[in-house]
């Protein structure tokens, strides 16, 4: 027969509700035990409580380290209720049960997050009583309670007041599993800050633990079911902690096109800028004076892949970019902010879904990524830089502010799967877009050839079409905006034929890493057909 809580032992650093889960336990009759700061938020409070030195017997020391480790309290949760040796056990020395732990812990994640942090201070905020008692109790979870979350209190209370003062089985068994994921979580959280700061010899060892989980409708397939397991949030801003302002909730792809998204507009931060995203992969890519002028270089990159896109942007959306963005079919659109009246007029698409990043956007810092294989993880460094060199190497130069348009065409290749390929324009002086996009294919010369080329055929089409070009007809058209754009390739050139298939459509200006065998061939092509090529000494696969 189920015992009701006779005692429970309240410490927590989060105090977010417990003077009213104290107020609750007393009204049901529950010893409450408690330390410091808790115990006196309690007592301020009206409450009855006693501290745990009391009920142990021995009073807290070395400055608060040692407090709850203590056999009467380890005692009073371990034992099981009902077994007769245990029963005779506590018996014999006295001993009582603590049937409630509610104990969250010292604020280490947050702690690290901060920019000034010392290592003592980390050091400090490793708690070391508090998940020594949560597992106690979680291990004993058949008869003990055990809440580390303040949005557990609620259920708690309700299930004792309707259940002779105790909460049921299925409620202690999936608090327990809640505990030990939160222990994990915490002390992978310390593993990892270590790892960082703690000299070792080979790779550190790398610990991820999360137990922050949201179920979504299903994966990239409805036969695939899904889940969102957030990190803690940090001073970054990230899709996961993304607010959803309005709209259906996320689905698995809408967050996967939403991170690549968010992770090409970085590139942007500093400026007004957007980055269209079609399956993970950059079809628009623009800066503009104004947020909209930069959605409309973004758009007309490829207004096709565009509809049923997912769009970030590196400033508040205002109402004139709302109005270009209205009448067009968007999955989502993450932006800093919106002004009011931005967001009433783009609150009235029922299907859109408007998401404002929770910190500041702020270019790319270092930081692991990780990609699941078979029988493990791959953990790399975050790709947050964009040239190692400007190294002019054809007899022709690049003239005016085409290094800048270049380094803007890096930065979007970045982010387009290999073999990446990009076509970048100065569409008005100083702002850029892309043109053209290859990306994803097995070899290089067809992202050159049929993708990043026939798309920017296509695209220059469509501007002329539009009034561009005034009296030019549209082959002189297209060869005026060919012989602009810079073509940027993610990797060297492993053959000329590549150089063969820009030349033939007219273009000017190369951008690659280097690095090939073949790069002397690459480089005698280009002054063949007198096209300047610059090498930028950094490769960005992206697979």
């Amino acid at each position: 027969m189920s015992r009701p809580i006779e005692r429970a032992l309240i410490s927590v650093s989060d105090k977010t509700g417990i003077v009213e889960f104290a107020k609750s336990l007393h009204e049901l009759g529950v010893d409450l035990l408690s330390t410091g700061g808790t115990a006196k938020a309690i007592r301020d409070a009206g409450i009855p409580v006693r501290d745990v030195s009391e009920f142990t017997g021995f009073p807290e020391m070395l400055d608060g380290r040692v407090k709850t480790l203590h056999p009467k309290v380890h005692a009073g949760l371990l034992y099981m209720r009902g077994d007769e040796k245990h029963e005779a056990t506590m018996k014999e020395h006295d001993l009582a049960p603590i049937d409630l732990v509610c104990v969250n812990l010292y604020p280490f994640e947050e702690t690290v997050a901060k920019a000034d942090v010392t290592f003592k201070d980390a050091i400090e905020n490793i708690d070391i009583g508090g998940p020594t008692m949560l597992r106690s109790a979680a291990k004993n979870m058949k008869d003990v309670t055990v809440i580390t979350d303040p949005n557990d209190y609620a259920v708690v209370i309700d299930e004792m007041k309707a259940n002779a003062g105790n909460t049921l089985p299925a409620t202690r068994l999936r608090l327990g599993q809640k505990v030990f994921a939160r222990v994990a979580s915490y002390n992978g959280a310390i593993a990892g800050y270590l790892a960082d700061n703690v000299p070792v010899d080979g790779p550190a060892p790398f610990v991820v633990s999360l137990n922050d989980a949201e179920g979504l409708r299903y994966g990239e397939n409805p036969h695939q079911a899904a889940t969102l397991y957030r990190t803690a949030p940090g001073e970054e801003a990230c899709i996961a902690h993304a607010e959803v302002l309005h709209g259906k909730a996320m689905s698995y792809n809408n967050y996967l096109d939403g991170n690549a998204s968010l992770e090409a507009a970085r590139e942007l931060v500093g400026k007004p800028g957007a980055s269209i995203i079609k399956h993970t992969n950059p079809c628009g890519f623009a800066t503009g004076e104004t947020l909209r002028q930069a959605l409309e270089a973004a758009w007309a990159g490829d207004p096709v892949s565009a509809f049923g896109s997912v769009i970030s942007v590196t400033v508040p959306v205002d109402l004139d970019a709302a109005e270009f963005l209205a009448p067009r079919f968007v999955e989502v659109i993450i932006a800093p902010d919106y002004t009011p009246e931005a967001f009433e007029k783009l609150s009235s698409k029922k299907n859109l879904r408007l998401l404002k990043l929770h910190a500041p956007f702020t270019a790319a810092k270092d930081a692991p990524t990780l990609r699941q294989i078979g029988g493990g993880v791959l953990v790399q460094k975050r790709d947050n830089q964009v040239m190692d060199a400007w190294e002019v190497k054809s007899k022709a130069d690049f003239p005016g502010n085409m290094a800048a348009l270049a380094e803007f065409g890096v930065r979007a290749c970045k982010h387009v799967k290999s073999n990446a390929i990009l076509l970048v324009r100065e569409y008005a002086p100083g702002l850029f877009q892309t043109l053209g996009m290859g990306a994803g294919q097995p070899n290089r010369v067809d992202s050159v050839k049929k993708l990043a080329i026939a798309r920017a055929k296509e695209n220059i089409r469509l501007m002329h079409e539009a009034g561009e070009g005034g009296d030019l007809d549209l082959d002189a058209f297209t060869a005026k905006i060919m012989g602009e754009v810079i073509l940027i390739s993610d990797a060297f050139f492993p053959f000329a034929d590549n150089i063969d298939a820009a030349n033939d459509a007219g273009i000017k200006f190369i951008v690659e890493p280097g690095g090939s065998v073949k790069d002397q061939d690459v480089i005698d092509t280009c002054d063949k057909y007198g096209i300047a090529i610059a090498f930028t000494g950094m490769r960005h696969f992206l697979h």
